[in-house]
């Protein structure tokens, strides 16, 4: 067999940190301020900002940037997918280096393969969570190339489409951000080549991480803050027009 009891209940802990901190994140959002559910604010707020500028030439230049970021990650998430299945033929290197290493896990170069796979597996997630983000910010960008001009006044249609291109939005931000979130578990991952103990550990110190950084950091607290701010001063910008 090649993987010990230890092994498997490490797995086991990183798949449950993993899943469990993705459903924790998804519903602790809906009731809690955090950069998701702020930066939601945000995009509504740019989206009606948008359908009242007759020229949108900052706003396509803020998404290509967007998208350029995204870009980025998806084709170093080729490159590195290349890498690993460059190893599955250096498996006997790989296991000599592993066991050199203080401390290091009796090596199997089945389990080697394994884990290697595990890490492929991760990256393919990777991938097709980048990609399918690029693909809804070019729904987007459709999207803003049909909206109209809101001369004056307030147009419910046009709020209501402006809200549809910001969820629109949210969803390609939120496959960004899973994407970004496999590369943090697979750092994890890449510890089980070590030791099934510190795999657990940087496990843990990932769901931590992840935790800190969108629920209990400074940028949120500002963030938050910025949409309370652009939330009084719409609700000022919409007492003081007329017909809104």
């Amino acid at each position: 067999m090649p993987f010990t009891l230890i092994d498997i209940l490490a797995l086991s802990v990183f798949i449950a940190a993993w899943y469990g901190y993705t459903v924790f994140a998804r519903r602790k959002a809906k009731n809690t301020d955090c950069i998701a559910r702020s930066l939601h604010q945000h995009r509504i707020h740019w989206m009606y900002e948008l359908i009242s500028r007759e020229i949108r030439v900052s706003d396509a230049a803020l998404l290509a940037n967007l998208e350029r970021n995204i870009a980025f990650f998806a084709s170093s998430t080729l490159l590195i997918l290349a890498g690993i299945f460059t190893l599955f033929a250096k498996v006997d290197t790989l296991g000599v280096v592993i066991s050199s290493l203080p401390f290091a896990a009796e090596v199997n170069h089945l389990a080697i393969q394994l884990k290697l796979s595990l890490l492929a597996f991760i990256f393919v997630i990777s991938f097709f969570q980048f990609t399918w983000s690029m693909r809804q910010y070019g729904f987007l960008n459709v999207m803003i190339g049909a909206t109209p001009y809101q001369q004056s006044g307030k147009n419910e249609n046009l709020l209501a489409y402006a809200k549809q291109m910001a969820i629109v939005q949210d969803q390609a931000a939120h496959s960004y951000n899973y994407g970004l979130r496999s590369y943090y578990f697979a750092l994890a991952a890449i510890c089980w080549f070590f030791h099934p103990f510190l795999f657990v550990l940087v496990s843990l110190w990932v769901v931590y991480t992840l935790y800190t950084r969108e629920f209990k950091s400074k940028a949120v607290k500002a963030i938050t803050t910025a949409q309370h701010l652009l939330h009084q001063e719409r609700q000022l910008k919409n007492e003081q027009t007329p017909g809104a």
